[in-house]
């Protein structure tokens, strides 16, 4: 289809692209030619375990053919209709997204083209309802890059930007057990007890900064890249309660927790919470097209039935992501891909323990369905971890290229290791990826002190 020989792939994009995320100069990406699957294929076909759903995106796997002949028919019959027009693919696909929300309780859906703008979107309609401005949102969380989510964001990649960012946005503290700041010469605290001092503490902000000021709590279900930081029983029932006590809306972002990843469709299904909107994108669409959404109550968008709602883009409601959505979800109903990742969570979780036991580098592990972490520390006594806050370190460096060395792609973010694959993974292909990095955990385990 596009003329190019493989061996140029990695050339012409070095000359010509701008990356993300990234020092320009220091770029070295792999060329991928193909992937199918769990795997994926480099230019020199070698073969690669995806341990991390690509971006923790790709939920039902690669090359599914159920939802590429979807997008290929609809690209065939409408590829495309102007925001202010519908379709008979933005009618099933918003239909299907609300009937999948907790109890169908989100009855409508705006859809977004990524989970950036999906976030500033539910601010808008937060901020538009009630009438408030401040936003609530943690401080491990990542919730986007654009000027608005970014802003939202707790981690420190909003730092680069700042002040140039949305104002209105006040940070607290997650519940990370782990590394909790309130418990640490009480580290044997009841799960009740943890929680109610972390749903305090929020309770406490939300005096200092004025309930009446406060639009919404924004919140990732389970933190994401910063953690998997799975709240305790008790902890997300607090947060609801709050918000009920103090008229703010609850706003969970599932970009990266939704659609299976955490054995249920939304995570919050664990916890029997219904929020006011949840956010989503990644797993919506499996990445096989651009798409995110905001679902809300109906109560919300009924505010916005006299007066305009001043927002959306071009490419809003796209009948081809749109078409990828639709059938995304019939394949992961039809396939029980939930239902096979909660399977999976518990495999990971005897795999997880397992390598835990072995190597003197791991201070702890965590996981709620594929969704999964390893900490690496340098000293289980006093946490210390083995690459400094916001950074990395020779070691995690070691490990890293030792994974891909040898065929496994993953991701780590400081001192931690993901381990986030398609949700499509076999018990046997799991323990392919664990194998190898059994071998690398070697390394770190030499950095022990």
């Amino acid at each position: 289809m596009f003329n190019l020989p493989d061996d140029e792939i990695l050339s012409l994009s070095k000359e010509h692209v701008f990356w993300t995320w990234s020092a320009q100069a220091k770029v070295n990406p792999i060329a991928v030619k193909k992937a199918k699957g769990v795997y994926f294929w480099d230019v020199d076909d070698k073969k690669y375990l995806d341990f991390n759903s690509m971006t923790m995106c790709v939920n039902i796997g690669h090359g599914n053919e159920k939802v590429i002949q979807a997008m290929q028919a609809q690209a065939a019959e409408l590829p495309y209709a102007a925001p202010g027009m519908t379709t008979k693919v933005r009618a099933l696909a918003s239909k299907a997204v609300a009937e999948i929300t907790p109890n169908k309780a989100l009855s409508k859906i705006l859809f977004t083209l990524g989970g950036a703008d999906a976030n500033e979107n539910a601010i808008k309609l937060a901020r538009g309802y009630t009438k408030k401005h401040k936003i609530l949102t943690r401080y491990r969380s990542y919730h986007g890059a654009s000027a608005g989510a970014m802003a939202a964001t707790g981690d420190p990649r909003r730092v680069a930007w700042e002040p140039n960012l949305m104002p209105g946005v006040v940070h607290f503290l997650d519940p990370y057990r782990y590394r909790s700041t309130f418990h640490r010469l009480n580290p044997n605290i009841s799960e009740e007890d943890f929680s109610r001092d972390y749903v305090n503490h929020l309770e406490e902000i939300i005096r200092y900064e004025g309930p009446d000021s406060i639009a919404a709590i924004l919140l990732e279900t389970v933190t994401g890249t910063n953690g998997i930081i799975i709240p305790p029983s008790g902890y997300l029932q607090g947060v609801r309660a709050l918000c009920d006590k103090y008229q703010i809306l609850m706003i969970c972002d599932e970009v990266m927790s939704g659609f299976g990843r955490t054995g249920k469709m939304f995570a919050i299904e664990h916890w029997n919470v219904v929020p006011d909107m949840i956010t989503m994108a990644k797993g919506l669409t499996s990445a096989y097209a651009p798409l995110g959404a905001v679902a809300m109550k109906p109560e919300i968008a009924a505010a916005f039935d006299e007066h305009a709602f001043e927002g959306g883009l071009t490419y809003t409601s796209h009948p081809i992501s749109l078409a990828a959505a639709l059938a995304n979800i019939e394949v992961m109903k039809e396939e029980k891909i939930v239902e096979h990742a909660s399977a999976m969570g518990h495999v990971l979780r005897r795999l997880l323990t397992d390598l835990g036991e072995a190597h003197p580098s791991i201070g702890e592990v965590r996981n709620l369905g594929l969704f999964g972490i390893i900490e690496l520390v340098k000293n289980r006594e006093t946490k210390e971890p083995i690459a400094p806050w916001n950074s990395s370190s020779p070691e995690m460096n070691a490990l890293k290229k030792y994974c891909a060395d040898h065929g496994l792609f993953l991701y780590t973010h400081w001192h931690t290791v993901l381990i986030i694959p398609p949700l499509i993974i076999t018990e046997e292909e799991l323990r392919e990826g664990m194998a190898i990095l059994d071998q690398a955990l070697e390394i770190t385990d030499k950095a022990v002190r």
